[in-house]
């Protein structure tokens, strides 16, 4: 069972609902320890005060902020509680929008929320709302001393949380080169069909990371002693643009001929067991 990061309660208009969140997600990076590289041995991290040239205990560690030059305002931790805002320990939702009016660029962060038992009957309330608008509630609750803005929206049948990121977090892209060239409509089609053969449902299982599988590959033949040679790069001859969507296309309409070929005969062996008795019976 995970451990819940947070607990409160959403604000509904005049009901309240108590609630556990947890994390949603987990990102599976490969990670790497710092070594010393004469000895291989780890490297320890300190806190090095300069003014006693000495390692700081994380006891003797506060937080400051900086009001001028080496001028701080020391917070301690029950100072965070004391912030008069709401939305400390309440999720409070001011709003509901169509969800394809949220651009993708806004979310941040994904949890799940859990009702206590006491909830359970508005959190049920809520979440069906939420199905039946096809709408998602706007809210703002406070994570890590920041107040966040956030979605509610069903998922699996739970509730999902999703942070965002505010507007002003948003850098624009005035100053991003964004060429205006003419393009013809050879191009333009060519370029449609390698879209329409790519097209689908969206699998994600599907999709894997192969960097981190090839990374773990490496190191495992490393720590085997073997040889390790990169693989020289494929460099491509294509220069022309419609020679290059030509092509695209042409791979892209071999391995979806391929790939239906392999889902055929998957059928195909999935079906044989159970069509042998039925030709039994019959011959009986």
């Amino acid at each position: 069972m995970p451990r819940s990061i947070w607990k409160g309660a959403i604000s509904f208009g005049m009901v309240s609902i108590p609630i556990k969140l947890y994390t949603a997600t987990e990102e599976k990076d490969v990670s790497f320890n710092l070594l010393h590289k004469k000895y291989g041995v780890r490297i320890k991290q300190q806190r090095f005060c300069p003014e006693e040239e000495a390692v700081v205990e994380w006891n003797d560690v506060v937080r400051g902020y900086e009001i001028g030059p080496d001028q701080y305002v020391i917070m301690e931790p029950e100072d965070f509680d004391k912030v008069p805002v709401d939305t400390t320990r309440t999720i409070e939702i001011t709003d509901f929008v169509p969800d394809e009016q949220i651009d993708p660029i806004y979310y941040q962060k994904t949890y799940y929320l859990e009702p206590d038992k006491v909830g359970a009957k508005p959190f049920a309330l809520l979440r069906e709302v939420l199905k039946d608008s096809k709408l998602v509630a706007l809210a703002k609750v406070t994570l890590r001393q920041k107040e966040q803005l956030c979605t509610l929206r069903v998922y699996n049948n739970v509730v999902a949380l999703e942070t965002m990121f505010y507007a002003d977090e948003i850098r624009g892209t005035e100053e991003l080169e964004a060429p205006e060239l003419s393009i013809n409509e050879k191009e333009l089609q060519m370029a449609r069909s390698l879209v329409e053969m790519l097209t689908g449902d969206f699998q994600p299982e599907k999709y894997h990371d192969a960097y981190r599988e090839a990374l773990l590959e490496l190191i495992e033949a490393k720590a085997e002693g073997q040889e390790i040679k990169r693989p020289a790069p494929v460099a491509s001859k294509i220069t022309d643009l419609m020679e290059a969507l030509r092509a695209s296309v042409e791979a892209a309409r071999k391995d979806r001929t391929s790939g239906k070929a392999a889902e055929d005969e998957q059928a195909e062996e999935e079906e044989e067991p159970a069509a042998k008795p039925a030709r039994r019976r019959r011959a009986g």
